[in-house]
């Protein structure tokens, strides 16, 4: 079997949650130490690494970024190596990411290139977000490449086509998580109570109307509330009631809006319903923003090697590999896996493995053509 297929089935048992990915790295660690390289260097952050492949002249480093954590999901996909923890999933193909960027460590050993290749295996990227902290830390900034590059599955794109644009990919996103702070009481007397659930659906209400009634038109937001939970017995007045969901947005512009708007409804809503209300903002993940110029000279290198480019519309899909471009110049990709009956979050994602070697065919070939200005 292909050492890059291997290695993803083996990622695939043991999905982890952001920060907890012990036996990934681990797993990993193992793996590249496999290739038996004096050239490879590996260096731990958290619960990610860091992986220098040095170069045969060096003059350049050139970054790749894998994220590495799962997802709290039951796998329903049936497979052989199906998740081994119970209730994790690498459900938005995290496993393939990092199979490729392991793929990609190796052919820089057994043919090295010109220049340096630092890996990222970055943990937390569903949450609470490894980006930003990895790319402020010291480490950073010790290994900095002078461009960045990453990819992200998409099942709806078939083996051997990747798809990206230059400028906006991805959206800036933001958790939101709200508490509502009523008054407990008796079911039967709801009058001396403030019932929090009440408040719950009003705010939930208003919410939905910032997109549809602040954003410009011509603009793209969402808010979504995913999550809700409250009380303990149908016949008690909840006291206390709780939303989480998150904001996303294409422009800064756009993102100062719906942050501004959600405190002025929740401020008007503790005035109307006489409760207090906890409002927090999670990390926010900034827009990928993809370099033209090393796009553009992607976009060859996939033609020179005989796979299939295309340009798609933004996406609301939040990454915080955003926040590693806002440092360092580069783009990311989707690959396309071949899975239209299976989207991103689901139990029954299934990534065509073909796609593994398609990436690293293409990233290979294009490390060793590249322009790093």
């Amino acid at each position: 079997m292909n050492w890059a297929i291997e290695a993803r089935r083996q990622l695939h048992l043991i999905p982890e949650a952001g920060y907890e990915e012990f036996k990934t790295q681990a797993t990993l660690e193992q793996l590249i130490r496999s290739l038996d390289s004096p050239r490879v260097h590996i260096t731990h952050w958290r619960t990610g690494l860091f992986v220098r492949v040095d170069g045969l002249v060096g003059e350049k480093t050139i970054g790749y970024r894998a994220d590495i954590d799962g997802l709290p999901i039951t796998e329903e996909t049936g497979l052989e190596f199906a998740s081994i923890h119970e209730g994790m999933m690498h459900a938005c193909g995290h496993d393939v990411h990092m199979s490729i960027a392991l793929g990609l460590i190796k052919r820089a050993v057994e043919v090295p290139f010109n220049h340096h290749l630092v890996v990222f295996f970055q943990p937390a990227e569903e949450g609470p977000g490894g980006a930003e902290p990895m790319a402020k830390s010291e480490l950073f900034y010790h290994f900095r490449p002078d461009a960045l590059f990453g990819l992200h599955v998409a099942p709806e794109y078939p083996v051997g086509m990747v798809a990206s644009r230059p400028g906006v990919l991805f959206a800036s996103a933001r958790e939101l998580h709200i508490t509502i702070h009523g008054k407990g009481g008796h079911g039967a007397f709801p009058h001396a109570g403030i019932d929090a659930v009440i408040v719950q659906a009003a705010l939930i209400m208003q919410l939905q109307t910032i997109v549809s009634r602040n954003i410009d038109p011509m603009g793209s937001a969402v808010v979504s509330i995913g999550k809700i939970a409250a009380g303990t017995k149908e016949n008690i007045i909840a006291d206390t009631a709780k939303l989480d969901g998150t904001v996303r947005a294409l422009s800064d512009k756009e993102m100062v809006v719906l942050e501004s708007r959600i405190r002025q409804i929740i401020a008007g809503v503790e005035m109307t319903y006489n409760v207090q209300i906890d409002l927090e903002f999670g990390n926010r993940y900034h827009e990928v923003v993809n370099d033209e110029r090393y796009l553009y000279q992607f976009e060859e290198a996939v033609e020179e090697v005989g796979y299939s480019y295309k340009t798609c519309v933004p996406a609301m899909t939040g990454e915080d590999f955003g926040y590693m471009l806002k440092q360092v110049p580069g783009f990311m990709v989707w690959l396309g896996v071949n899975d239209m009956g299976s989207g991103l979050h689901q139990s029954t994602l299934n990534p065509d493995e073909r796609a593994i070697e398609v990436a690293i065919e293409l990233f290979d070939h294009y490390f060793r053509t590249v322009m790093i200005q």
